[in-house]
């Protein structure tokens, strides 16, 4: 990676930030998307169905969004197609030009972006504002100084080596952190100058066509960005099968990212993942016991736990369970639930009823084999009838192999595991099928540095190190392959040419 400036890690200065309920925003009419945009223009639908959106805290529909079929897949892809070598062939000066104007645009509706994604995910938005808003904003000018001082040429011998676009590019995104997930798949993708065709999740999609529009406002050639909503099964799958497609971009489950593969195998085309995580911080014997929970718990709970490199798994050594299960309880009730507009509220709900249920059987589950409920637990907190709330839970006592320690459970739910010494501490993290991320907790930084060695994950924070956004981001093992951000989420999109001279 020759010649490229390091970027300091990221910070985000947010001005003027509105946390108390907006009347207007909150109660406004539903919103219709009844279009997709294809070839530099917003146009009907083949398919005639509709998907509703639901705002999570008051499980009122607030906008419809096209269920598209098979054929306007197909549009999406063959407009990608058309477009692909006038854009890949323009000079990285001017991909980098439309980086920046897409940044600018952005920028100018931060506030409405972090507003649609309270309402489509439920964080609050407080929070809304810089991780939902700022970080993909920024992705974009980050990507634009990326490319600029990025090696798309070099001299090997007497080889000139080349890295060229991989072609149409699929981006299917979730709705966890849906523009971040986009930002980081189409920022790289356009830089590298590959098209694309970006299926968002359905369950938070607005975000989508608010980007879209900035696209379409900044001129970007037709073709060039292409934007198909609906379902995996029908729309998602269309796309990744489609014989124009070279690359597809996957963060979501692991059991939607092995069907990718096992469809994108039968023509060979690249595939990168970002899956499922179950990750595990480590607070050794030596460390500040109540610092380190308090660190866990920031890093388990961010957006209701639904994030996929939550660790959700706490490990602390066995001669200090009682102590950490008393500081993991006064930590949990002080994460407060409520109203995503409310300017108090930590922890807003669950993005949908389905999660709801599906996290309130976890923690059945964890009861049910042996786990000690030390706060927490089954139904809604107080007073909140409404929307998809779940109690800051912790379970104590948790066995390795049980099924909360194992499975992703992807809500505000930790799991106390025990150890003996630290190669137990490093079985036990490592016992998983997944590997995205992990912590480590220690007073002795060359010590915990010796343990981040042995960890098979992507990322290891130490004593809460901060998110990179120009670090590689991507796990091992079953949490996915490839890696997002920076200048190796670019070389994703890559391919390399040698000409021989």
């Amino acid at each position: 990676m020759g010649g490229v400036t390091p970027l300091k890690p990221l910070r985000i200065e947010v001005v003027g930030i509105v946390t108390d309920c907006n009347d207007y925003i909150r109660n406004s009419k539903m919103d219709n998307y009844d279009k997709i945009f294809i070839n530099g223009a917003w146009v009907k639908p083949v398919g005639q169905d509709t998907i509703d959106v639901i705002n999570p805290a008051t499980e009122a529909v607030i906008a419809t969004i096209p269920a598209c079929v098979a054929a306007d897949a197909y549009a999406a892809m063959g407009a990608a197609r058309a477009a692909f070598h006038e854009w890949s062939q323009k000079s990285v000066e001017d991909r980098v030009d439309y980086l920046r104007k897409i940044h600018e645009g952005l920028k100018v509706r931060a506030q409405e972006i972090a507003e649609t994604i309270t309402n489509e995910v439920g964080m609050p938005l407080k929070l809304s504002h810089i991780i939902q808003a700022g970080f993909p904003i920024h992705q974009f000018d980050s990507m634009a100084k990326v490319a600029t001082d990025f090696d798309f040429e070099t001299e090997v011998g007497n080889s000139k080596v080349f890295r060229e676009a991989v072609g149409v590019v699929v981006c299917i995104t979730p709705w966890n952190y849906p523009l971040h997930q986009i930002a980081a798949k189409l920022a790289p993708a356009l830089a590298a100058g590959c098209t694309v065709v970006l299926k968002p999740s359905e369950i938070a999609p607005i975000n989508a066509f608010i980007l879209t529009e900035v696209i379409e406002s900044v001129g970007l050639p037709k073709g060039v960005f292409n934007l198909v909503t609906g379902t995996g099964p029908v729309a998602g799958e269309a796309l990744v099968s489609n014989p124009d497609a070279d690359m597809i971009s996957f963060t979501g489950s692991t059991t939607a990212g092995r069907r990718i593969s096992e469809i994108a195998a039968q023509s060979i085309k690249r595939v990168t993942l970002e899956l499922g995580g179950k990750s595990a911080a480590i607070i050794l014997h030596d460390a500040d016991m109540e610092k380190a929970i308090k660190g866990v718990f920031k890093a388990a709970y961010i957006n209701s736990g639904q994030t996929c490199a939550a660790h959700t798994r706490m490990l602390v050594p066995e001669s200090q369970y009682d102590k950490a299960k008393k500081i993991a309880k006064d930590v949990a009730e002080t994460w407060s639930v409520g109203d995503p507009w409310d300017k108090n509220a930590r922890l807003g709900p669950l993005v949908s009823d389905t999660q709801f249920e599906r996290v309130q059987e976890y923690i059945e589950k964890g009861i049910a084999d042996g786990a000690e409920l030390v706060t927490g637990g089954l139904g809604k907190p107080e007073g909140l009838t409404k929307g998809y709330f779940v109690k800051p839970t912790v379970l104590g006592k948790v066995e390795p192999k049980s099924t909360v320690a194992q499975e992703e459970i992807f809500g505000p739910v930790i799991s106390i595991l025990t150890f003996k010494d630290e190669d137990e501490a490093i079985a036990i993290a490592n016992d998983s099928i997944y590997g995205l991320a992990s912590g480590i907790w220690s007073d002795d930084g060359e010590r915990a540095m010796k343990i981040a060695r042995c960890l098979r994950t992507g990322t290891v924070d130490i004593n809460g190190g901060a998110f990179n956004p120009n670090a590689p981001f991507g796990g091992y093992k079953q949490s996915g392959n490839g890696r997002e951000f920076g200048t190796y989420g670019l070389e994703e999109f890559l391919e390399y040419k040698a000409v021989q001279l």
